[in-house]
């Protein structure tokens, strides 16, 4: 539970600042997202593997990458 105390001279704007960020570093919003419905073990695992496919495709995606010729000392595809 986030709890902030409002100082003396301490605007209530800066307080609620402080109290979204505590929100957001003890990860309330998403523990409660998390557990706003019931999910069976089997789409549990479902979607862990999913996620992990997807993680794995994302790791593993090579971008194309162009290679261009531009220096004539170097002759890497010609042999003459």
């Amino acid at each position: 539970m986030a709890f902030v105390s409002v100082n003396n001279n301490e605007s209530i704007e800066s307080a609620l600042r402080r109290f979204k960020r505590k929100v957001i570093t003890e990860e309330i919003i998403k523990d409660l997202k998390k557990h706003a419905h019931f999910v069976p073990p089997g789409q549990k695992a479902k979607l862990k593997s999913a996620n992990a496919r997807k993680r794995n495709r994302k790791r593993y995606r090579t971008t194309p990458t162009r290679q261009f010729n531009n220096n004539p000392n170097n002759n890497m595809g010609n042999n003459r």
